[in-house]
């Protein structure tokens, strides 16, 4: 009988432990296995020539607890179909309990009802649970108030001691630095790195781009003042008009000033933060307005690294010196386009957690000293 690895985790449970993959990131599914000295259980997860997702779970799963792991990556919507009939096959098969390790869960950031448009988040959810899954382990979910969509318990892990801990080992004269938001939204989690660190805050401030309240859509469109016609008709005999404009006080529409940096990062290192990177273009706007302002270091540093489309070229040839994003996504191969990236590895947190919920143990160990603002 192999012996497990030297660094393997304590697996003491009355019910086995199935360890599951899809094609998203197998590569951070076995650094995870490889931590809880397992092997992936064996599972073939394929698309047919007609595009359609097959799977084959070839062992048993009855009374098992099964954990999946599958996390956002290029071809989203293949992922999340690959990982619900994994769900819904571990399901009929009399699995004990199905965990999805999602560590970036896909269309987190629709999670609010724009316009005319849905809240795909909270579709997401509805299927994952529908198809079986009992738990969820995530994290840096976009927004903490997604954990209210889903039916089933959610542990939304944090990166931030990651990161933490790259900042102090592997920038020099880090106490040099200044945390940069890159817009007010962001600035809870900037706070909170700076505040560990016990370094300053920036916060870049204004629009880089038109803002997508001004795109017509039709909700600005003037009512008619008489509807010929229609039959439509008051008891006086005047016809009904919707002016809204005689009465009712118009909201004014907001106009953001111009990008602008409220605080101080002459001379200094400006590590900017969020929890995705993704669209890199107000990153690169944000590292030229920093440079400009003095700034003789910048470091991008995120969770989640999706880096999409050409984002790995226009980030080579940015003015960030550093890129730190985990590998809670797969991005080899943007990685051999922009040197820049550097991954840190986040298999030990998740592994953990993993060990944990099979061996019904607290959580709580894991959000130490995590607070709301977190």
């Amino acid at each position: 009988m192999p012996r497990n690895p030297p660094h393997a985790m304590n697996i003491a449970s009355k019910t086995g432990l199935l360890l599951f993959t899809g094609n998203s990131h197998p590569d951070l599914a076995r650094l995870v296995a490889s931590r809880l000295g397992l092997e992936l259980a064996p599972c073939s997860v394929r698309n047919d020539e007609n595009a359609e997702t097959k799977v084959d779970i070839d062992c048993s799963v009855r009374g098992q607890d099964v954990f999946i792991i599958q996390t956002g990556s290029k071809e989203v919507n293949t992922s999340i179909m690959e990982l619900l009939i994994m769900m819904y096959a571990c399901k009929t098969s009399c699995a004990e309990s199905i965990v999805a390790v999602i560590p970036y869960l896909p269309y987190s950031k629709q999670s609010k009802m724009r316009k005319r448009g849905s809240i795909p988040a909270k579709l997401l959810a509805s299927l994952l649970c529908k198809a079986g899954m009992t738990h969820l382990i995530t994290m840096d979910l976009h927004a903490k108030e997604i954990q209210g969509f889903f039916d089933v318990p959610v542990d939304n892990l944090r990166a931030s001691p990651f990161l933490l801990q790259y900042i102090q080992e592997q920038i020099p004269d880090y106490r040099n630095a200044v945390i940069v938001a890159k817009n007010p939204g962001s600035a809870r989690r900037a706070q909170s790195l700076a505040e560990r660190l016990r370094l300053g805050l920036a916060v870049i401030h204004g629009e880089t781009k038109e803002a997508e309240s001004d795109a017509i859509d039709g909700r600005h469109s003037p009512p008619p003042v008489v509807a010929q016609n229609t039959g439509l008709e008051w008891p006086s005999g005047r016809y009904w008009s919707a002016d809204f404009g005689i009465g009712v006080p118009m909201l004014t529409a907001k106009e953001k000033p111009p990008i602008n940096v409220v605080g101080d990062v002459g001379g200094r290192i400006a590590i900017i933060v969020d929890d995705i990177i993704d669209d890199v273009e107000t990153f690169v706007a944000c590292a030229s307005m920093l440079k400009d302002r003095g700034a003789y270091k910048i470091y991008a540093m995120a969770t989640h690294g999706l880096l999409s489309s050409d984002a790995p070229r226009l980030l080579e040839e940015s003015t960030i010196d550093e890129i730190v994003v985990t590998n809670s996504v797969s991005h080899e191969v943007q990685k051999l386009q922009c040197h820049k990236i550097k991954t840190v590895d986040i298999s030990v947190l998740i592994s953990e957690a993993i060990r944990r919920i099979h061996n019904q143990e607290s959580m709580s160990y894991l959000f130490r000293n995590i607070t709301m603002e977190d």
